[in-house]
């Protein structure tokens, strides 16, 4: 027994790369005597457990249990999920510039991208694709068709397509490199403010913006701010993170420290180059999707007095992974350090729940300073100097979407509209039709009253008391009915912009889609307002 600990002591230190003295003792014992329990586990269940089972699939669910218990960012990536993986990680999409995925239990082209392959062969949103390469896909999953589709730039894809009220019919498309633009709009939104919208740090986004702030004030030579619009913008390429801070900060400041357990692989990383613009107000728009690189350029930005961020609390993803070849064709991605911006502060969230950072109270987060002075938090993403109060959204208007009846209606609106007009004056208006359209899909949905009031129901049944609440719930059950019928006038305004906002982006891609939502949003309105109120501005930024 003590030669076999031996071995396994040794086995461990190669494995972990360490020297059996000091502190590590303890923590090598444990380490050690916690692999052969572990194998020995593995050994029985898979000798003796009484159904076969299957070591690929046992084992991936001790692994999976295993990271899951760290953070929602680390993860195993099985041989057979590392190609979807490598494509997802690419900041090129490499195939048919389309967005596609399954409505209705059918794979469907969901948003085809301006310029791409699949919009210049002409196909559209709501179009099925039933075959690729004559191989029907019916059976597959959504990943083993995603790789599939996707190829080498340059090599042809053939795809059975069926249209709304068409047959079926062969489409020969040849793959592209397609760079889904991460700057999809930018713009004035008032004689003298500017606007830029960012969707996602990938590969030249701040060059991008570079060139989107620099055609701005050429064009507008009295611009007097700009508008950076980071939300539901989930992050990406801390390179790009910090060259977009460059742009309005002075050469040589520290941006960002990575800081995890190996010290020496700890990194600062500074402005490089010559800022853009030091002088003009700027406005950073965030929300509870803004993570990681959003949540550094709008925490930086902040620690550095250097513009007003408006909107809601980030997401609170301040976390760095790395990957690591674990044999055999799989991946460990792993958390190994943290973001630390200008005023030392951190945004990671602390504590998660179901996946997601959980919201932690002002008074419980740790208080740093600006650079002029002002208190900021640490823990739990950015929190906004001007706080806004974020629009919800009702229940009929998220059953409507999650049910796919906006994206239904919209796909027979465009058969019979050749065109529309452009998306600031795009108006749509027949509520009706889209009423009678639902009522003829039999759409139906269930309130989180309902819910409630089903257990309610449930809970009387198993008591046996049913009859002392029964016409209690049928009252209740009548109101809600009514209250139903109601949600449909009471929400008609809310509905009708869904609708327009799928019909521009049918006509005029990703732009247009943004170009109409700034027409009716709030949050720009209270950034255009504090741009053009020059104390305003300023008094926030002072301590």
């Amino acid at each position: 027994m003590i030669k076999n600990f031996k071995w396994t002591l040794v086995l461990v230190l190669s494995l972990f790369g360490l020297t059996a003295t000091g502190l590590y003792q303890d923590k090598l014992f444990e380490i050690s005597k916690n692999l052969e329990i572990f194998t020995r586990i593995y050994k029985e269940l898979n000798s003796g457990f009484v159904d076969d089972l299957d070591p690929n699939i046992l084992m991936k669910t001790a692994i999976d249990a295993m990271v899951n218990s760290l953070d929602p960012y680390t993860n195993y990536v099985t041989e057979s999920q590392v190609e979807s993986y490598r494509i997802s990680q690419d900041d090129r999409y490499q195939g048919i510039g389309a967005r596609v995925g399954l409505i209705d239990k059918e794979y469907t082209i969901i948003e085809p991208y301006a310029g791409g392959p699949a919009a210049e062969s002409g196909l559209k949103a709501g179009d099925k694709i039933i075959a690729i390469d004559g191989i029907s896909i019916k059976e597959k999953t959504i990943e083993e068709i995603n790789t599939i589709i996707r190829g080498i730039p340059g090599t042809d894809v053939n795809l059975t397509i069926v249209k709304p009220g068409k047959k079926e019919e062969i489409i020969k498309l040849t793959r592209g490199e397609v760079n889904i633009p991460n700057v999809p709009y930018s713009g004035m939104v008032s004689p003298e403010i500017g606007y830029i919208n960012l969707t996602t740090f990938t590969a030249n986004a701040s060059g991008n913006i570079k060139n989107a702030f620099k055609e701005l004030k050429t064009k507008n030579p009295s611009m007097k701010g700009v508008i950076l619009d980071l939300r539901q913008n989930g992050g990406g390429l801390l390179s790009e993170a910090v060259n977009i801070c460059n742009l309005f900060l002075p050469q040589g400041e520290v941006v960002v420290t990575t800081k995890g357990k190996v010290k020496e692989n700890d990194q600062t990383f500074k402005t490089m180059t010559a800022p853009m613009d030091l002088e003009i107000p700027v406005a950073v728009l965030i929300d509870k999707r803004s993570a990681s690189a959003s949540e550094i350029v709008s925490g930086v930005i902040q620690d550095m007095d250097r513009g007003v961020i408006i909107g809601q609390r980030s997401f609170g993803k301040g976390l760095v992974q790395n990957t690591k070849n674990t044999g055999y064709n799989s991946i460990l991605k792993l958390t190994t350090s943290k973001y630390y911006i200008p005023s030392g502060r951190c945004i990671q969230g602390v504590e998660y729940e179901n996946g997601f950072p959980k919201d932690i109270p002002d008074e419980k987060r740790s208080k740093f300073k600006t650079k002029n002075g002002r208190t900021v938090l640490d823990g739990g993403g950015v929190t906004p100097d001007v706080k806004l109060t974020p629009v919800d959204i009702s229940e009929l208007t998220i059953a409507l979407l999650e049910k796919n009846m906006i994206f239904h209606f919209v796909t027979q609106y465009v058969l019979s509209n050749d065109s529309i007009e452009e998306p600031e004056k795009f108006v749509f208006d027949d509520f009706t039709a889209f009423e009678k359209f639902c009522k003829d899909k039999n759409f139906t949905y269930q309130t989180s009253i309902e819910k409630n009031l089903a257990e309610l129901k449930n809970a009387a049944l198993k008591s046996n008391q049913k009859e002392i609440y029964n016409s209690d719930i049928v009252n209740l059950e009548n109101k809600i009915k009514q209250e139903k019928e109601k949600s449909w006038s009471a929400n008609k305004k809310e509905i009708l912009r869904e609708i327009e906002k799928e019909i521009v982006s049918r006509y005029y891609y990703q732009s247009g889609k943004v170009r109409y939502s700034l027409q009716k949003d709030a949050e720009i309105s209270e950034a255009v307002s504090l741009l053009t109120d020059h104390k305003k501005y300023q008094k926030i930024l002072k301590k």
